[in-house]
């Protein structure tokens, strides 16, 4: 297939709002796939590439040549040129991958060249996730949107489904199980924005699990061979010696356990979440009067190994010698893991049968340095890859007024809107304004027409991808929290920045002011 035609779906996906209608444009084009293009064809189509790492960014998408004025490129030659790209290492690989990347995109047409910049940006907005690429796989196959969507769950694989539905049918779909050692897409949890609201969803009685800030894993064991998966299913087993100690110390033989891994500080506190995913955490041995315990083996692992302390907490058990447990509901899965795991490795997790309750758990939860509760269905089976309202997440809110000082021109269903809003807090020492961060979050169709009309009428400077303002216009931003980050000149970026409101009641002297970011970085605010 001609890589222009994936390019031309995703435009036209992008511009289109029906779900029915998006869905019959996908499936025509993943129709139009060959047996050995489908499983990069179909991540074009979500937007992501078969290669996770290419290690191309940001600065590697500049001064790109001049668009080709007719299209040559084919599916497999664009996923070929991009897994050569993924292969560059070793010295002079930056002028090597610079090079194949020019290449690619002088091959690319104007259309080409913008689905390839949203692929390897990550931020392909065209409308065509995971679910409705599942829809349109079922339509294209002829098969149960059901049979699909079951598959994917246990798969964690878009295009390994893909492939068996449109090669194989509905016998093909039936072959996916859970199989201990391959990852399976985790369960996910609604927001809400108090305990009483989560309960709304949840019902009562109900289980309040302490959420903790670190890195989410699924561990597999089979016997002596074990396994740890991320998030999105990228293998770190070798990254995380202590865990891979706390699960062999473990008696069962066969397990997939759903948790995280945190660092711990000198009292047994949660460090930040970028302190942990970085591995940055201090090597310490906590107190055993803290609010937290650490298991004796992930101590032994981090003595031996003179690695940070990352001690795996688990809330979930999906597989136990030998018996599925996704399809039971929470209690029993929890049950069995209370039985399976050391209670030293287990989440804090109460039950409630009312508000009251659930909001001291919450109090308690944020006052240990948590980052907040997850409030759970204990009838709700695993309900893989989704969504949905059996799990209910609740933090504290932090909210700032920024100003705004850029703002991108939007793309797919955005297109020729200014969308992105660069952010800013204000420096009282210097009057200038320090970036923190972007976010398109939070825009409906009627904040997204009047800021593109207010920030054309602020333009001090216009591209063709950003626009910059005159730092005149407070927004109320909110966010999760704050980390480490030297993208910008602030070293501070916002975590999970959305737009609230425009303050038009406020000017940008009345701004908040870099120290108040750096006092909820510092943990001196907690809401």
């Amino acid at each position: 297939m001609r890589f222009a035609e994936l390019a031309a779906t995703s435009a036209a996906v992008g511009a289109t709002s029906g779900r029915r209608a998006k869905v019959e444009l996908l499936a025509a084009a993943l129709r139009g796939l060959e047996p050995g293009e489908i499983p990069a064809g179909a991540g074009y189509l979500a937007g992501e590439l078969r290669q996770r790492q290419t290690g191309v960014g940001w600065a590697g998408l500049r001064d790109l040549p001049p668009p080709a004025a007719e299209p040559t490129l084919t599916v497999a030659a664009v996923d070929a040129a991009i897994e050569e790209i993924s292969r560059v290492a070793g010295a002079g690989s930056q002028a090597r991958r610079r090079d194949l990347v020019g290449r690619l995109f002088a091959a690319a047409t104007a259309d080409e060249q913008r689905l390839l910049t949203g692929l390897f940006r990550g931020e392909l907005r065209q409308g065509a996730q995971a679910g409705l690429l599942a829809d349109a796989v079922a339509r294209a196959a002829d098969v149960p949107v059901a049979a699909v969507r079951r598959a994917l769950l246990l798969a964690g694989d878009l295009r390994a489904v893909a492939v068996a539905a449109l090669t194989g049918g509905a016998p093909a779909l039936a072959g996916f199980g859970l199989q201990v050692g391959r990852p399976l897409a985790p369960m996910l949890a609604q927001s809400a924005p108090s305990v009483d609201e989560a309960l709304t969803a949840t019902g009562v009685p109900a289980t309040v699990d302490v959420k903790l800030d670190g890195i989410r894993i699924q561990v597999h064991r089979s016997g002596p061979d074990i396994a740890v998966f991320t998030r999105s299913l990228d293998e770190i087993t070798g990254r995380l010696p202590q865990v891979v100690a706390a699960v062999r110390a473990l008696p069962a033989r066969e397990l997939v356990l759903d948790g995280e891994a945190i660092g711990l500080d000198a009292a047994g506190r949660p460090l930040p979440f970028q302190e942990t995913s970085s591995r940055a955490a201090r090597r310490a041995t906590p107190s055993t009067t803290g609010p937290t315990q650490v298991a004796p083996a992930v101590l032994a692992a981090a003595e031996r190994t003179g690695e940070p302390v990352l001690t795996p907490y688990f809330f979930d058990l999906l597989h136990l010698d030998g018996a599925d447990l996704i399809d039971a509901p929470g209690r029993e899965r929890w049950a069995a893991l209370a039985g399976a795991v050391d209670a030293s490795l287990l989440v804090d997790r109460v039950e409630v049968d009312d508000a009251e309750q659930a909001a001291t758990a919450f109090a308690a939860a944020v006052d240990a340095g948590q980052e907040g509760v997850v409030v759970k269905d204990p009838a709700a089976p695993y309900d893989a890859g989704r969504r949905g309202s059996a799990w209910v997440k609740v933090k504290p809110r932090h909210t700032l007024d920024l100003v705004v000082l850029a703002v991108e021109w939007g793309s797919g269903r955005r297109e020729g809107w200014l969308s992105n809003l660069h952010l800013g807090a204000r420096d009282p020492r210097t009057g200038e304004f320090v970036m923190l961060g972007k976010t398109f979050k939070g825009l409906t169709d009627e904040l997204l027409r009047w800021q593109t009309e207010r920030f054309l009428s602020l333009a001090v400077e216009k591209g063709d991808w950003e626009v910059r303002v005159r730092p005149v216009q407070v927004v109320e931003i909110a966010f999760d929290g704050v980390q480490t980050s030297s993208r910008y000149p602030g070293g501070m970026a916002l975590r999970f920045a959305r737009v609230l409101r425009y303050r038009h009641d406020k000017t940008a002297a009345e701004a908040d002011t870099i120290d108040a970011v750096r006092a909820i970085h510092a943990g001196r605010i907690t809401g």
